[in-house]
């Protein structure tokens, strides 16, 4: 069954991924848009272990500061400077500093495991597995401070 390309901008609105991805997630699903969200995201998670050995030479800082009350500095890695000042990235990061935040983990590996503040139907891991899958590169949280008062 042929595919519209209203339907790959569709899907391309709600996870972010390529035209061309989404095509052809699509014609696999047999126009089924949520069954073409599932394929897209299963072959991100592929996509995201492949580059997990990969060096993550660039990245940025991120600071968060919650009602002059709780402090956050966050280290998040990637591939590439052109990755660190992407949207996704720079999105992800703040998120990131939130959910440090709001949730307090004791550590990456705590953080990783944590669910998403934002939804709770996804872990930390997740998140960013989804974010690699975009952009293409490994990333990974370094490192965080968190203060409260």
């Amino acid at each position: 069954m042929p595919v519209n390309a209203r339907d790959v901008q569709k899907l391309r609105d709600i996870t972010g991924s390529g035209f061309m991805d989404c095509k052809k997630a699509l014609t696999d699903a047999g126009g089924d848009l949520d069954q073409a969200k599932k394929i897209l995201q299963e072959r991100g998670l592929k996509v995201a272990e492949k580059k997990a050995t990969r060096s993550t030479g660039a990245g940025l800082l991120e600071s968060y500061v919650h009602n002059s009350r709780v402090g956050v500095l966050l280290e998040l890695r990637c591939e590439t400077d052109f990755v660190a000042h992407s949207d996704p990235f720079k999105n992800l990061s703040r998120d990131l500093a939130m959910q440090i935040a709001a949730m307090n983990p004791e550590n990456v590996d705590a953080l990783l495991k944590q669910p998403f503040v934002k939804d709770p139907a996804m872990t930390v891991e997740d998140l960013i597995k989804g974010i690699i899958a975009k952009v293409g590169e490994n990333t990974k949280v370094e490192r965080f401070c968190r203060y409260e008062l």
